[in-house]
């Protein structure tokens, strides 16, 4: 009694780690008084471009990361059933047959049936019947094993919808970025049709005697560099297009394009709501919060191992030492219980290891909790001001371009009337087409920072789901 006494010992629960520092009531950069989230939104409300969310609807169809997170779903599912298992009893229809000859001098051995009929020493024995098996769950361990792998189900649908929020993301800002590399394309072919202009003017003006040989050079080294430029956004587009197919769950093949970067619109505004509703909708937040739930439920599992467990064992059948007898009731009719108390009293390193895992695994769980929080509260503050930072960036590159674009037809002007070099005209057009690459770059990622903000937001994931 003594030593069962001890094997009861229950190990001392885990020290809960101190909590992190409280989320802030509002974002930088936001208005307090904001309650509704654009990631409230689905993203076909989100996106205003009908090319996108067509790209979208197919990659959320056909995306094998999506596919793989939903076979992740129904194996979190199987695992359920599986922990729902056992806390029902077991049952097995058994049909064995055996024999047995006994020594001569041996202790044990059958020599007659219940009814006084001798046996040879040689038993055939035969059983058919039910055998089962039944563990009552005293302390809760099958119970809480059974909360983990249903809260783990939870979170493999919180992960298949981080996939799918990312999924979102990543396409988006592919089909922008396809959008930029198109407009450089534009604003390069514009400039080398200039360019191409200008060397033949200047090859006219040498043979007239106005130009030199250097002149023409430098013009002509200036159109190569915008031909290389040209080349390389093919480039660029070819390998973002095989980038947004292989998203799409597709081969290499052209992609289709809305309206242009140029003609797309931002929103005026974009709200963002409190912190705690948005970290409430992220899926990521809400994964690590769900993990973090099943692994204080294996801490107690686990806690629980070291308690006596309780098992029942009845069975039900026939049994004869001839088959001829074995279908003959009641005689042949057999069934019994037993139930044993077992509890863990030596060499108990199997359950203080599986504890101590259990126990590491929930601190684990916490700090990427607090970690999903805190990256959830920077991301959205950091696209929040970038949004305001890029409109006058783009604002002010636009004033870049016009000054720079007036200010190459000054340069031509003056070329022509003698008043200006060639190296003034070669400049003035080679910072108009950076400034012009620069815009369009900028322009580029206030989308992306716009895309970023909504994933970060929540994704158009209305709340926990659960």
């Amino acid at each position: 009694m003594l030593l069962l006494l001890g094997g009861c010992t229950l190990v001392a629960p885990p020290v809960v780690s101190p909590r992190a520092t409280a989320v802030p009531a509002v974002y930088p950069a936001s208005r307090a008084v904001d309650t509704v989230s654009a990631g409230s939104l689905s993203w076909r409300q989100f996106f205003a471009d009908s090319t996108l969310v067509a790209l979208i609807d197919t990659a959320l169809r056909a995306n094998p990361d999506q596919l793989i997170a939903v076979q992740r779903v129904a194996v979190a599912r199987a695992g359920l059933v599986a922990a729902q298992g056992t806390l029902r009893p077991r049952a097995s229809a058994v049909a064995t047959g055996g024999f047995d000859r006994f020594a001569d001098y041996a202790a044990q051995g059958q020599t007659s049936t219940n009814d006084g009929r001798e046996l040879p020493n040689g038993v055939p024995n035969f059983f058919l019947g039910l055998r089962s098996s039944w563990e009552i769950d005293l302390w809760g361990k099958l119970r809480n094993r059974r909360q983990a792998a249903f809260v783990r189900v939870l979170s493999s649908e919180q992960g298949r919808r981080l996939v799918q929020t990312d999924l979102v993301a990543q396409v988006a800002s592919l089909y922008y970025e396809l959008l930029m590399y198109d407009n450089q394309l534009t604003v390069l072919g514009k400039n080398r049709v200039l360019q191409e202009r200008a060397v033949e003017i200047v090859k006219l003006q040498k043979l007239g005697g106005r130009a030199t040989e250097l002149a023409v050079q430098q013009f002509t080294a200036q159109l190569l560099r915008t031909r290389s430029l040209e080349a390389e956004a093919e480039q660029r587009i070819a390998a973002t297009e095989n980038a947004l197919n292989r998203l799409l769950g597709r081969y290499p093949q052209p992609v289709r394009r809305g309206r242009a970067l140029a003609t797309q619109t931002l929103p005026a505004a974009v709200s963002v709501g409190l912190p705690a509703a948005t970290l409430l909708r992220r899926p990521d937040v809400q994964q690590a919060e769900l993990e973090l739930v099943a692994t204080r439920a294996d801490v107690a599992a686990a806690r629980a191992a070291f308690l006596p467990s309780l098992t029942l064992s009845p069975y039900v059948g026939l049994n004869a030492y001839s088959p001829t007898l074995l279908l003959q009731t009641p005689g042949s009719l057999a069934f019994g219980l037993l139930g044993g108390l077992a509890a863990p009293l030596i060499n108990r390193s199997a359950l203080k290891a599986e504890y101590s895992r259990s126990a590491a695994r929930q601190q684990t769980a916490y700090w990427n909790y607090q970690k999903a929080v805190q990256t959830g509260f920077e991301e959205v503050s950091t696209n929040l001001r970038g949004l305001d930072n890029y409109r006058r960036v783009v604002d002010l590159r636009q004033q870049e371009v016009t000054a720079l674009t007036r200010a190459v037809d000054i340069s031509n002007d003056l070329y022509r009337a003698s008043y200006a070099n060639y190296l003034e005209v070669v400049t003035a057009q080679r910072s108009v087409l950076d400034a012009e690459l620069s815009l369009t770059d900028a322009r580029c990622q206030q989308f992306l920072l716009l895309i970023d903000l909504y994933r970060s937001l929540g994704g158009g994931w209305s709340g926990p789901g659960r």
